[in-house]
């Protein structure tokens, strides 16, 4: 039964991978097994402290600093990595930006910057490495959803519209790739403990009592949850599971909520 979820000889791309939830992702293909390649862009010393913790872990991975937004760099990318590492048979599209600004006083070229990083990259790096799927009829794209895929709130707008357009672009993804043997999903993160919402997480917080009190679970989520449902999808266990978002939020989209003063 463990075979399903042996990633052993697999190679994974994992985009914006140098921290927070994109390394936890990685760091558990890299656990099952697979030989994993972070990419980043803010600088290369960043992806190379990035290397080094996951080596540091026992992880077999590769760095490459590129731009997900750009059809060329991407391109040249997967070329160098095929050829270094091996052919890749895991993408997670997981490189994102968010920007809180209320829509009416967004910049149209903030907007623009959100959905490019947030929905266009996926199809980018997407159509540069599913040709080689295609070619060997096999392959993973696991693309990082949100739940404002599913739900607004305020100053989030564009992030919102992006991480929708996500949600759909993976079932057509699914719909066309299912055909060659290649299986497109999403993951939704819900709300977790990473050193960027550390600031929000202090206990009195109107946050963080929000989100423990609006999670049936209680909670923030441990970065280490989203493993499970990553290698999950990522293994033969999901060989006929095809465009479908696992939303890992603790139970937040299956309820309304309940009043803070309910025990």
């Amino acid at each position: 039964m463990m075979d399903l979820f042996n990633l052993k000889g697999k190679v994974a791309l994992v985009t914006g991978a140098t921290h927070g939830l994109g390394m936890a992702m990685a760091t558990g293909l890299g656990k099952a097994g697979a030989k994993v390649v972070i990419n980043g862009n803010s600088s290369q010393q960043k992806i190379d402290h990035a290397v080094e913790m996951y080596r540091e872990d026992g992880i077999e991975v590769a760095g490459y600093k590129f731009d997900v937004t750009n059809e060329k760099e991407v391109q040249q990318a997967v070329a160098k990595i095929e050829k270094e590492v091996g052919e890749i048979d895991i993408l997670i599209n997981n490189a994102g930006i968010i920007k809180r600004t209320p829509l009416e006083d967004m910049q149209v070229k903030d907007f623009e910057q959100v959905v490019k990083v947030d929905l266009v990259s996926p199809f980018i790096v997407s159509k540069a490495v599913v040709k080689g799927m295609i070619k060997r009829q096999s392959g993973k794209i696991i693309n990082i959803c949100s739940m404002m895929s599913e739900l607004g709130r305020n100053t989030v707008g564009a992030y919102a519209a992006a991480k929708g357009g996500l949600k759909m672009l993976t079932q057509n993804m699914a719909t066309e790739w299912a055909k060659y043997n290649i299986q497109t999903n999403g993951i939704g993160p819900g709300y977790f403990a990473t050193s960027q919402t550390a600031p929000i997480r202090i206990e009195g917080h109107p946050f963080n009592e929000f989100i423990v009190n609006r999670t049936p679970a209680g909670k923030w989520g441990d970065p280490d949850d989203l493993q499970g449902a990553t290698v999950f999808l990522a293994s033969k266990a999901s060989d006929f599971v095809n465009g479908q978002v696992i939303y890992v939020d603790g139970g937040m989209l299956a309820t309304i909520g309940k009043p803070s003063n309910e025990d």
